[in-house]
């Protein structure tokens, strides 16, 4: 029982076929294998890795059915034995685990970039096609790895206060070369960027108009640690602030809250309470505390403070000490209304009571005068 009496690729072919059918977590269960550590086969044109002793293994039960497949203490993996059976049935065998290069974080944070440049401006893109993409150039890169270093490259954009792709939610732990080049990036393309915060701030249209039925649950948060090396960027980039001056923006998503209010009391059992909400900060502007006076069922006041993004619902975004105090001062009475995502679909979520509570804040600025001298 030797695995060099393999000496045609067509069982390798047919237990790969398997490996897709089945999925990875089953493939290797069902023939005793472990992940491989070191070295993957490759599959030249969809990029796919596949355990390359697991698959060795099964391929010997398909070319031998009366001896059955091998098993991983049947014989060793590595670059004399799987690597070359494998490599001269005409199949290609990559090495996994070491770090990622410089060349190769570059190609990931471009190609991220690029996604968020489309995200900004509302034009549709498909991230499994570019993770593919990538694949083709990373040929060492499992998809798993590859969507893994999207969301480090998010987390190291939240850190920075700047907009990140929502489907990539942030992951830490991230590697040190990885933020660097970010950084570098954020850096040198610095109009690039500032002109995609721009395009997600003008959309102020919302998406789809389904009001009651885009409540959702407040998000899961990861931990999301601190910069290893505090970045202090120019003002212009600084993206919750811009949103939160983006007067249009804020008006939307209020304009949207007040209809959503209307539409809540009414599938409640309460429309003879719709005519007395009130949008305070447009009728008398901004200064109280809160947008929204609205009311609960036992006509309970309600006050409803409103952040609108068009990011997701992760994104920062800015508090004032006025906001803060007064959530204090009323407790359970106020409601932060978390608008996201709303040039594509506003989804909505609610946190209710002290911001204090809820939120991680961090001091921005400060109102300063003269001290009297000694």
């Amino acid at each position: 029982m030797s695995i060099q009496h393999l000496t045609s690729p067509l069982p390798i072919h047919a237990v790969l076929a398997e490996f897709d059918r089945i999925g990875r977590t089953y493939f290797l269960e069902k023939y005793g294998f472990g992940k491989a550590r070191e070295y993957m086969l490759r599959d030249p044109v969809t990029g796919r890795l596949y355990d390359s002793k697991a698959i060795v293994g099964a391929a010997y039960g398909h070319a031998f059915p009366d001896r059955g497949p091998l098993g991983p203490e049947n014989f060793s993996g590595g670059e004399a034995t799987v690597e070359r059976l494998l490599v001269s049935l005409g199949f290609e065998v990559v090495r996994i685990g070491q770090d990622w290069t410089v060349e190769e974080v570059e190609l990931v944070v471009e190609d991220y970039f690029s996604m968020l440049r489309l995200e900004s401006r509302g034009e549709r893109y498909n991230k499994s096609e570019h993770n593919d993409a990538l694949r083709q150039r990373l040929k060492t890169r499992s998809k798993a790895s590859i969507e893994l270093k999207h969301q480090n490259i998010s987390a190291v954009l939240d850190q920075l206060g700047l907009p990140f792709i929502p489907g990539y939610k942030p992951r830490l732990n991230l590697q040190e070369l990885l933020r660097q080049v970010v950084v570098s990036h954020v850096t040198l393309q610095r109009p690039a960027l500032e002109a995609v915060i721009d395009d997600f701030n003008e959309r102020i249209v919302p998406g789809e108009q389904k009001f009651v039925a885009a409540l959702t649950e407040r998000p899961n948060v990861p931990e999301w640690g601190q910069p290893t090396k505090r970045e202090r960027l120019p003002r212009k980039m600084d993206y919750a602030a811009r949103e939160e001056r983006n007067r249009l923006l804020g008006r939307a998503g209020e304009d949207w809250t007040l209809r959503f209010e209307h539409e809540r009391l009414a599938v409640e059992g309460r429309p003879d309470l719709v005519e007395r909400v009130d949008w305070l900060s447009e009728r008398v502007g901004d200064g109280a505390g809160y947008d929204i006076l609205s009311y609960e069922t036992n006509e309970v006041s309600r006050f409803i403070e409103v952040k609108t993004t068009n990011g997701g619902a992760l994104s920062q975004f800015i508090v004032t000490r006025n906001e803060l105090s007064f959530s204090e001062e009323t407790g359970d009475a106020f409601c932060l209304y978390r608008l996201f995502d709303f040039a594509r679909a506003p989804w909505l979520f609610i946190l209710r009571g002290p911001l204090a509570d809820q939120l991680e804040l961090q001091p921005l600025d400060y109102r300063a005068r003269l001290r009297a001298l000694a």
